[in-house]
């Protein structure tokens, strides 16, 4: 099964899906998208780890996050990915989407664009429990810049693409789930 968790920023949605895998009764592995780039993000992860059980496995997935999940997904594991905002991130910066945004020019980095349509063609052949965190972002003012606006923009479609191959969707506020689907 698929699980979507959605939220804004510090909603609950990480505790929640942590909670979900523990319920589970499978053997969990954190896979997280997040590098430790400065003392701040540093601080983020400590706080996430800290919360995690140390029976958990751990997989640093910043930017092949496909290849990780088809490695790691078995029927007795439940993989929690830890999110897909800063995933998606990772990708707009590693290759020449932020900079083609930033031009003016349509985004055509083959690996933005192959690593997320990667992640949506392996989502639903995975066995086991796939528990994804990721922020909605789209409920604020359009961004002024325009790799921002494109950040949102492919944030949006992403959490939409994934929301369609996932069996559950969770909207997470004030530490509160709604079941969306």
């Amino acid at each position: 099964m698929r699980e979507l968790i959605i939220g804004g920023a510090r909603s609950g949605k990480s505790l929640l899906a942590e909670q979900r895998a523990v319920a589970s009764g499978l053997r969990v592995v954190y896979i997280a998208t997040a590098q430790a780039l400065d003392a701040e993000m540093a601080q983020r992860i400590a706080h996430h780890q800290a919360r995690r059980p140390a029976s958990w496995g751990l997989v640093e997935s910043p930017l092949a996050l496909a290849a990780t999940l088809l490695e790691k997904a078995e029927p007795e594991v439940c993989l929690l990915v830890d999110c897909l905002t800063l995933w998606l991130s990772n990708l707009l910066f590693a290759g020449d989407a932020a900079k083609q945004a930033e031009s003016g020019l349509a985004v055509a980095c083959p690996q933005f664009l192959g690593e997320t349509q990667a992640l949506i063609d392996i989502l639903p052949k995975l066995p086991g429990r796939i528990i994804m965190v990721s922020n909605e972002v789209g409920w604020g003012v359009v961004p002024m810049a325009a790799v921002s606006r494109l950040f949102v923009d492919e944030q949006g479609r992403l959490n939409q693409r994934v929301a369609a191959v996932s069996e559950r969707v969770t909207l997470v506020a004030a530490g509160l789930p709604l079941l969306l689907k």
